[in-house]
């Protein structure tokens, strides 16, 4: 689920994420336009444009199909300020998850587990 949102909205929207209990977010800067065709800037009362780009913000989040309604409620909750220009979110069906480490797919691949806990176990559970 690729994500374009204003840079200064990503601490609201990945604090809502994680308290729903999403993990696995990326985050890229990226600059781009949309209908609105870029930003116009002014400088001593002239309009110019520097690039016709504007700084946003990528979130790329891939969850199960019971999550997708309550992540886009979510991101448009946090992420809405009513302006042109608070982004867009894209759907895109994954077809198949591949755990690089272990070679894993599908469901073993996707869940969320793992990771350096499970590789270096303390030594009190031992």
């Amino acid at each position: 689920m690729p994500s374009f949102i204003r840079p200064w909205r990503i601490p609201q929207v990945s604090s809502a994420l994680l308290k729903m209990g999403i993990r696995g977010v990326t985050v890229s800067d990226v600059r781009g336009f949309g209908a609105q065709g870029g930003s116009t800037e002014r400088q001593a009362g002239s309009e110019f444009c520097e690039d016709n780009f504007v700084a946003k913000v990528k979130l790329e989040i891939v969850v199960s199909k019971d999550q997708v309604e309550a992540v886009i409620e979510k991101i448009i909750e946090e992420a809405r300020t009513g302006e042109i220009g608070d982004g867009k979110i894209f759907l895109v069906p994954v077809s198949d998850v591949i755990r690089v480490r272990t070679g894993e797919r599908g469901l073993k691949a996707e869940r969320m587990s793992g990771g350096r806990a499970e590789m270096f176990p303390s030594s009190a559970s031992a």
